[in-house]
């Protein structure tokens, strides 16, 4: 990459963690672009680029479901220009259902960067039965299990049971169809959950104590316990663990979009990747990062993710209106029952 009259600055909006000193000042030594990070989560990020209509910002960091619907609504994003972007850097398949997920009017929106996954926290010593999220309402772990009220659950238990409530989007009445099943599943279920849990907090103390031994809960915590107990990890499920994905957009009135793109291709390098790695926590769609995080976090990475289970992901995409009062009403009734 060039420096001299090529030299932007970048002015970037995104989570904390993403754009650690260490990366802005290797970036900025080797490219002559500057950046300037503004921190921010889903809400606001979206609020900020309304409010100018996609102004203030030339790079952001949205997950891949909050594109495509204020894309289409307010116009706050430019299409990416995927010549400009490195594309052997990434997971092929993330990279794909990101695109796949972030275009409108035939263009594409975004591009993965960070992810984590939801899927099953278990004490594999005394849940060995628990390969999928429909095990937690197995006899030999009655009374031991936790899981949130909230929509993974649904979703986790649809594709767990051989439905496919993503397919079912555009479909009103059939996506109410696969909830009545699930709704009957939960409620079956409902004598062996010890408590649904609440914060993540909460649900560690319950898995730290014994009180429960498998769960519903995300891949990072199930790894910080992991580094109290050997036998106490996150493991995909057999119908796969549950996606979210934060990506990288410009904004509608971005002025440098080529400090942009040259951000993009930097930090998907897979040893940049990793210095990201170390400082959210969660790993990137970068191909190849985890060979350079820690060691440890590399073992929990492998063992929790062969390729195979990396590609079975279910990555949650855009949710339609209408749907999330469906699922209201099947939390409602499944806390509600006997």
């Amino acid at each position: 990459m060039a420096q001299g009259a090529s030299a932007e600055t970048l002015r970037l909006l995104t989570w904390g963690g993403y754009a650690p000193q260490d990366v802005i000042e290797k970036f900025e030594a080797e490219t002559g672009h500057t950046v300037e990070v503004t921190k921010s989560n889903n809400e606001e990020m979206i609020a900020k680029l309304r409010a100018t209509g996609g102004g203030g910002f030339d790079l952001a960091q949205p997950s891949q479901d909050r594109i495509a619907g204020p894309q289409a609504e307010f116009g706050i994003y430019k299409p990416i220009d995927l010549s400009q972007i490195d594309s052997s850097l990434f997971i092929p398949s993330m990279l794909e259902a990101t695109k796949k997920n972030t275009t409108v009017g035939g263009d594409v929106y975004g591009v993965p960067h960070v992810w984590g996954t939801s899927g099953l926290v278990l004490d594999t010593s005394k849940a060995s039965t628990v390969t999928d999220y429909t095990d937690l309402c197995n006899d030999d772990v009655a009374g031991q299990v936790s899981y949130r009220l909230k929509r993974p659950t649904l979703i986790g238990f649809a594709f767990s049971m051989g439905l496919d409530p993503f397919a079912a989007y555009g479909d009103e009445d059939a996506y109410t169809e696969i909830m009545q099943k699930v709704e009957a599943k939960l409620k079956d279920c409902k004598p062996n959950v010890k408590t649904y849990w609440g914060g993540g907090d909460e649900l560690m103390n319950l898995v730290r104590s014994g009180e429960v031994i498998a769960a519903m809960a995300w891949d990072t915590g199930g790894w910080k316990l992991n580094d109290d107990n050997a036998d106490i990890t996150f493991v995909a499920p057999d119908s796969g663990a549950l996606g979210w994905i934060d990506t990288f957009v410009l904004p509608a009135k971005g002025r440098a979009d080529q400090a942009a793109y040259d951000w993009i291709n930097f930090v998907m390098q897979p040893e940049v990747s990793a210095m990201i790695t170390a400082s959210a926590g969660n790993f990137t769609a970068s191909k190849g990062a985890d060979a350079y995080a820690s060691d440890e976090l590399k073992a929990k990475y492998q063992n929790s993710f062969p390729p195979e289970d990396v590609d079975n992901i279910k990555w949650y995409p855009p949710v339609p209106a209408g749907l999330e009062a469906i699922e209201g009403g099947v939390l409602d009734r499944v806390k509600a029952a006997n």
